[in-house]
């Protein structure tokens, strides 16, 4: 009854739901909005409440032309998404939270998400078996190793589903994050208490970008965001600049939405997009199928901008037609949407909003082939020809430069497209019946998002002819792209090694980091499904698929991509006949059905969950074992070290690895200490619910490029010693001294993924800031949400220009009247200034308490 824009209430038709009209306003602003701003714009508008959102974001977001990369606004969206790498460190943690209020006498039943959250479990999975490997067929599958494995995750996650309220733990078996979120999760208009409002999302996935193609605004955050949002708070961002990118032109008949996408990507790029907001309007739009809009928008990593959204259309609607949508849900849909203005008719420019600046591209495009690079993979001209013989099952090959050896079409770009898999899948019909094949040693492997996808390669027939090339369903779920897969065969290895030859992987993703997918794998790249199993054939990257044959047959004939490439009508026949009628109807009996070793799995009837000491897999985080409710004021830091010393483009990938444990890491130690295999070690995301792995897992990276060093690796020099050691050995070292740790880095210090560990890591190993010449700003809120400054080199300075050689004891003076962008100082032997990267006062105020999550549970208890 207090609400401020109580008079904004409207009914739909039948009088029975209510909602918040923005255009009761009466400001002509709000026609001129980006639809994308209009979704920020409601939520605020809706979230107004005195404190997080207050009138004065509404009004901001209102005057978005003016407002644009000046306002910091907050953002509640409608729900999160977690799955299984991230969403387990978020409920260890909302574990542990129980754990603390209850020593401070608070119910620990009062710990629950307030934004209703999705987990869904399949997303990891190891690749261990493999029939075109010669394994035994009696073999248990990946998918079934994997629930084995993963026997205590599971038991934690069902744990969740019944202690915790607003959160939906979607079983194993079932579907990929990224895909479930489009398939079974996306509602598009929401309906709570009789209120309706948009469907949004914020994820810990890189890929919930795609959820933007049907017209639902949503971006990837890390596991420390999506916890406060989990526990009440909005996102904060500055309004951003919305750039309309307005398609024309026809779709080339050769052409996939990746071909499309990596058009529009190169565009993107250059135009300087990132940490913007994307569009697309105009009359290309309505020639692209939700599928292909979905695949578009999952590629906004690349460019770098926050989303690139398309607002719903009649064919955003057709495609719910034949998804699990009611006549009835559809109706009020429609209804809602064209009342608020958020639905599209991309064919009346009448209706163009107003946009920061518009960009005109055109869809036509062909398949492309991938470039091998500026001066032949920089290998001298005299190498470039090198071949090396090895024998595999008894038969002699050979290995060159550009050679491919593992190829993947994996779950995280296009299995939400039947299209492209179904040309995939028609282009490996038409390579076997004109006699091509895979060479046995190439490492190829098929990881679908969803059963769905499955059935309908099944449905369509298609699926024994990618089995025969080598392109097995090994599981559901990320698995090559992350580094989740065995070892080559050893010939392999040995002759990559021999002639020190730049081998490749070809896979379906949206991104890739290197070394990600095997630390004697050099190239990597990115293609669609049906490139995929066409470099697979073809055994190189080094060909031009107009000039050169695919591959010769037993016969001698040459055959060429153009022969077995399948056309867009063949496709487009499939999918409505066999793939769109069936797949959702399958997608329903899956879930329904649900996972028998799920269902069969035991967990804890309790309201705190009972940490079992044993387990490898699930510990409670130290995070809360100083909570208290007297806030003290931020220490100086005084005679610390620097733990590394590092350059410029530092990822999250260097400072937390996603992928396998290295038998000589830190994390191995601890694993065999607790009478672990190798085998037996998973990977670093499935035990990001053990803090003892993580913390000896952070700048474990094989990559890492420490100056203190000199070459890539996981290792640091313990400065009073000056012995060179792992980066965890060094500080062990420095906590039984008692000393405080600092990072001294260049630009964009943590891009790439978001990923909360790579600020939960540095900061259980105690490092107290980072010093760097700019930040990627989700990494950066990150160190602020864990209680780690993140300070900054004043412009045009950096450690080299101030001579630090990094072995300098440093001292940071802290005010007790902290404030944002304020400006230090830095001691080292000689002083300098920094600057705090703290954007608002809330910002402070999670520094102050020791980090965002003692800072909510703080909260909680008062």
């Amino acid at each position: 009854e207090e609400h401020p824009f109580n008079h904004l209430i409207d009914t739909l038709k039948d009088g029975d739901r209510k909602y918040f009209n923005p255009q009761k306003l009466n400001d002509a602003r709000y026609n001129k909005l980006p639809l994308s701003i209009r979704v920020l714009l409601e939520a605020a508008i809706r979230k107004c409440d005195g404190f997080y959102v207050k009138e004065e974001d509404v009004h901001n977001i209102l005057d978005w032309s003016e407002q644009q990369n000046v306002a910091e606004v907050p953002f509640p969206p409608a729900r999160v998404l977690l799955q299984d790498f991230t969403g387990i460190p978020a409920m260890v943690d909302l574990a542990a939270m129980r754990d603390a209020v209850t020593k401070h006498g608070v119910d620990p039943g009062l710990v629950n998400p307030v934004c209703p959250t999705d987990l869904i479990v399949d997303h990891s999975l190891q690749i261990d078996l493999n029939k075109w490997w010669g394994q035994p067929e009696t073999a248990l599958k990946n998918q079934e190793l994997e629930l084995i494995r993963n026997k205590e995750r599971l038991q934690f996650f069902k744990w969740c589903s019944k202690a915790f309220k607003n959160v939906n733990v979607v079983p194993p078996d079932v579907g990929a994050v990224h895909q479930l979120n489009l398939e079974y999760l996306s509602r598009v208009v929401q309906e709570s208490q009789g209120f309706i409002y948009p469907d949004s999302v914020v994820g810990t996935d890189s890929h919930t970008t795609m959820i933007n193609g049907l017209g639902i605004l949503g971006w990837g955050v890390g596991g420390i965001e999506s916890e406060a949002v989990m526990l009440g708070q909005p996102i904060s961002l500055t309004l951003p600049q919305v750039v309309g990118c307005r398609l024309v032109g026809s779709v080339n008949i050769l052409a996939t939405s990746i071909d499309i996408v990596l058009g529009i990507t190169k565009h993107l790029r250059q135009a300087g997009i990132a940490g913007k907001f994307v569009e697309f309007f105009g009359p290309g739009v309505s020639q692209l199928s939700v599928p292909d809009r979905t695949t578009i928008a999952n590629m906004c990593p690349e460019y770098n901008a926050i989303v690139s959204f398309f607002p719903v259309d009649h064919v955003t609607l057709q495609h719910f037609k034949q998804t699990n949508f009611t006549e009835e849900k559809l109706e009020l849909l429609e209804a809602y949407l064209k009342a608020v203005k958020l639905f599209r008719n991309y064919e009346d420019s009448s209706e163009d909003p107003q946009y920061s600046e518009v960009l005109i591209l055109a869809t036509s495009s062909g398949y492309k082939i991938l470039k091998v690079g500026f001066k032949g993979f920089h290998i001298s001209k005299e190498k470039q020809e090198s071949l090396v013989p090895f024998l595999h099952d008894g038969q002699e090959y050979e290995l060159a430069h550009g050679s491919v050896v593992i190829a993947a079409v994996i779950s995280c770009t296009n299995n939400c497209n039947p299209s492209v898999m179904l040309t995939a899948g028609l282009l490996a019909k038409k390579a076997v019946e004109a006699g091509l094949i895979v060479k046995p040693y190439i490492r190829t492997s098929l990881a679908p998002g969803s059963g769905m996808v499955t059935h309908y390669l099944n449905t369509s027939g298609v699926l024994p002819y990618l089995s025969q090339l080598g392109f097995e369903v090994i599981g559901y779920g990320c698995a090559t792209c992350v580094g989740n897969t065995a070892p080559l065969p050893e010939t392999v290895s040995e002759a990559i090694k021999e002639g020190d030859l730049v081998a490749c992987g070809v896979l379906s993703g949206n991104r890739h980091f290197e070394g990600r997918l095997c630390d004697c794998v050099r190239a990597n790249y990115l293609a669609s499904p049906p490139l995929v199993v066409a470099y697979a054939i073809a055994g190189t990257v080094s060909i031009n698929f107009e000039k050169e044959p695919l591959g010769v047959t037993s016969e001698g004939k040459e055959v060429y991509l153009r022969d077995v490439w399948p056309t867009r009508e063949e496709v487009q026949q499939i999918e409505q006949d066999k793939v769109i009628s069936s797949i959702f109807t399958e997608l329903r009996a899956r879930r329904e059905k649900g996972n028998t070793f799920w269902n069969n799995l035991e967990c804890p009837e309790s309201v705190v969950f009972p940490w079992d000491p044993k387990s490898t897999y699930i510990r409670s985080p130290s995070f809360f074992n100083k909570l208290c409710k007297e806030v003290q004021p931020p220490q100086s830091i005084e005679n610390a070290h620097a733990l590394l010393f590092l350059g410029d483009k530092v990822t999250t990938d260097h400072i937390s690895p996603a992928g396998s444990i290295a038998r000589v890491s830190a994390a191995a130690r601890y694993l065999l200490s607790k009478r672990l295999t190798p085998r037996e070690f998973n990977s670093y995301g499935a035990r990001r619910g053990n803090d003892a792995v993580m913390t000896r897992g952070t700048f474990a990276s094989i990559k890492l490029q420490n100056r203190f060093i000199g070459k890539p690796g996981p290792k640091t020099v313990h400065i009073p010693s000056g012995q060179t050691l792992d980066v965890f050995e060094a500080v062990e070292r420095y906590q039984r001294d008692g000393v405080p740790l600092i990072i001294l880095a260049g630009k964009q210090y943590g891009s790439g993924n978001s990923r909360d560990w790579a600020a939960k890591g540095p900061y259980l190993l105690g490092v107290r800031a980072v010093i760097a010449e700019s930040f990627e700003k989700m990494h950066k809120n990150h160190l602020v949400g864990m209680g780690i400054a993140p300070l900054q080199f004043l412009p045009g300075q950096s450690a080299d220009s101030l001579e630090l050689c990094g072995k300098e004891k440093f001292t940071i003076t802290l005010p007790e009247d902290l404030s944002p962008k304020q400006m230090l100082t830095t001691s080292s032997g000689k002083t300098f200034s920094v600057t705090t990267l703290f954007d608002n006062e809330m910002d402070v105020a999670f520094y102050r308490h020791g980090g965002l999550l003692r800072y909510v549970t703080n909260a909680s208890q008062v």
